[in-house]
């Protein structure tokens, strides 16, 4: 089959950052599938990836955009994919990845316009998250992006759900409709569960001390404020250090705050290569995963919980629902309430008391449960059982 994938943010290896939409592809290609991508960039161009054509619009997004910023660059994304799209031949399945939510428009445009049928993932419930973060309130526009939501979850095919969270939500909208639950992936080969590397702690200055990272996007609804007040908390500590590494809308304010306050326990490190972050991971001892105390942010599926998952590091989450649900049930992890500063330093605390059995849990949730070996076997069989019920 020929397979177009809509994704805005798609990632290769070399461009770094998540990289699910990436092995999706790849799964496909590597059954014998001709696989398209359309995504977005800082300049038009067309690249070939083994057996996946990758088709590069000029839409600029940053996670430093205000909320209007990023809605125009959605907007934009959705008009010129379709553009490019439409041009196509023969063309059998539409992959839509949210978010953005509006990529599900340029999919219904193209079945309406072309008769291609689409799948529609969902990783993130939109317009639930901008509504219950403030950014949306506008009460016009805000019925108008969940009649969008509802016309895509009927007219697609299928639907993928990154959490049963989200699987669930959707099928309250729409009982129904066939839905696929397919999180987020643990790369098990390469992260991996080794002995910190002498060369790597001196590389990042990590000698003699026991890290708490978070890595990962710096935005808004990640609640990385948390984080400063646990090291506040945790002063005392002197081996410890609480590292941060990425970029978002919040990198500044975070860097005045830590040196307003002095807090010398708290490092930040630039968003890296792929490589980079490996390295990273491996002298990290504990990786926290944080959002804000909102629930539709309960429902997500953060690559950050699963990478740290394969590298067999304990996690220490902030918010409830589904992983929280998971990590306290293995034990690869404990829960502190994200305004409670001491309650960070309890819950290290306690991994550290019985650290190898928080680690070994981690990392056989991840080849139990995460592979991405397993989870891309799964999502190509999405179209198969898609192709063999029309």
């Amino acid at each position: 089959m020929k397979i177009l994938i809509l994704h805005q943010h798609f990632n290769t290896p070399a461009r770094g950052g998540p990289l699910r939409s990436y092995y999706l592809a790849t799964a496909l290609a590597q059954r014998g599938h001709r696989v398209v991508v359309i995504t977005g960039g800082k300049t038009r161009q067309t690249e070939h990836l083994e057996n996946i054509r990758m088709e590069t619009l000029a839409v600029a997004y940053d996670n430093r955009f205000a909320f209007l910023a990023r809605m125009a660059s959605f907007v934009k994304y959705a008009w010129r994919s379709y553009r490019l799209a439409r041009h196509e031949r023969a063309v059998d399945y539409v992959y839509a990845i949210s978010v953005p939510l509006t990529v599900g428009w340029t999919a219904i445009r193209l079945k309406k316009k072309r008769g291609w049928p689409f799948l529609f993932e969902v990783g993130d419930l939109w317009p639930e998250a901008p509504i219950q973060l403030g950014f949306l309130k506008n009460p016009w526009l805000q019925a108008k992006a969940r009649q969008l939501e509802q016309t895509i979850y009927k007219e697609a095919e299928a639907i993928v759900a990154l959490s049963p969270m989200i699987r669930a939500a959707i099928e309250k909208a729409v009982p129904h409709k066939k839905i696929h639950l397919i999180p987020n992936m643990a790369d098990t080969d390469f992260f991996r569960p080794l002995p910190k590397q002498a060369a790597w702690e001196k590389e990042w200055h990590t000698e003699g001390k026991f890290v708490i990272s978070y890595i990962g996007a710096l935005g808004y609804a990640n609640g990385l404020h948390a984080m400063l007040d646990a090291a506040h908390a945790c002063a005392h500590q002197r081996d410890w250090l609480f590292a941060l590494a990425g970029d978002g809308a919040m990198l500044s304010d975070l860097q005045t705050r830590a040196a307003r306050e002095h807090l010398a326990n708290v490092r930040f490190i630039p968003f890296g290569t792929r490589e980079a972050m490996q390295k990273l991971m491996n002298v990290t001892d504990v990786c926290l995963i944080s959002y804000l105390p909102v629930p539709v942010l309960q429902t997500g599926s953060p690559n950050k919980y699963f990478d740290a998952l394969a590298a067999g590091k304990p996690v220490v989450v902030n918010f409830g629902g589904w992983i929280r649900e998971e990590v306290e049930r293995v034990r690869c992890g404990l829960y502190a309430e994200a305004n409670q500063p001491h309650q960070y330093e309890a819950a290290i605390l306690k991994i550290k008391e019985d650290y190898p059995a928080y680690a070994t849990a981690a990392r056989a949730l991840a080849e139990r449960s995460y592979s991405r070996q397993a989870l891309s076997q799964r999502f190509a069989e999405v179209f198969d059982e898609a192709a063999n019920s029309r």
